[in-house]
């Protein structure tokens, strides 16, 4: 697909599932640079509301991966569990938490940004179903995208951070020809269902997870199994051991609409 003439021309978004732990952050390190310059990417977005222990992200990690070939950090249901990253939300426009927590939440949902001569606008946004009780995402989506001039932007990519996989798919159609592509996360575990939407959306329900496999969904498989066997409390630990970046590539045509999706599943 990347060999495609068709394609040549295209802007393509890498898109990086969950970042967990040093395990995930590593894999970050060693092999990002590789996935870039294979797949000729032009912008990089990553989903790191996990990378700080498994849960939650600091500023030190968080400014680690902006340099270090990542533009965009989005997160989710996690990001309030470091409190130093208050300090740094509302003047780092690079790192974005749902647009849906309540007015007057630190930082913002949503922001654009630069790259050569496409101007990308990137919306985080998070679920409620089986997650908080936040704002609307659907009508938070719509505030958003009727606020902006849409000649201000050339690009405009959603991460979806939400449990369910019906809220997933339907924010998807929600959004179809109105953005380049929904993409979710949160899951932790990598869907087959990548596909272009009728009206030139590119979509997948969860782009997974960069981290250990050797896990579950991350973290150490012994105590959360001892978890589900007993029932009682346990302190979970990221695992280590055959890391993998997952992930998506879109690749975006000159009229804001995707001409392909297509998966990463990385050995680091």
């Amino acid at each position: 697909m990347i060999n495609d003439p068709k394609l040549e021309n295209d802007f393509n978004v890498l898109f990086l599932g969950d970042i967990i732990g040093r395990s995930g952050r590593e894999c970050i390190e060693n092999g990002l640079a590789p996935i870039l310059q294979e797949h000729r990417i032009d912008f990089v977005i990553a989903n790191g509301e996990n990378a700080a222990g498994g849960f939650g992200i600091n500023s030190k990690i968080a400014y680690h991966f902006l340099e270090n070939g990542i533009d965009c950090i989005t997160t989710g249901n996690h990001i309030w569990k470091n409190k130093d990253i208050l300090e740094v939300l509302d003047k780092e426009k690079r790192i974005l938490r749902p647009a849906n927590y309540p007015a007057g939440s630190p930082g913002r949902g949503y922001s654009i940004y630069k790259r050569g001569n496409k101007k990308i606008l990137v919306i985080n946004l998070l679920g409620r179903l089986n997650l908080l009780e936040v704002d609307c995402p659907f009508q938070k989506a719509n505030e958003i995208l009727e606020a902006i001039d849409k000649n201000s932007f050339d690009i405009s990519i959603v991460d979806f951070h939400a449990e369910v996989t019906s809220e997933k798919v339907a924010m998807g159609w929600f959004l179809d020809g109105r953005v380049s592509a929904v993409i979710g996360t949160h899951t932790h575990v990598q869907t087959a269902d990548e596909r272009i939407l009728y009206n030139g959306t590119a979509y997948i329900t969860d782009a997974g997870m960069t981290g250990s496999f050797n896990s579950v969904i991350g973290m150490e498989k012994e105590s959360i199994i001892n978890h589900f066997l007993t029932r009682m409390p346990k302190k979970f630990q990221v695992a280590s051991g055959d890391e993998k970046i997952n992930g998506v590539v879109v690749s975006i045509s000159d009229q804001n609409k995707a001409r392909a999706i297509y998966r990463i599943n990385h050995l680091v």
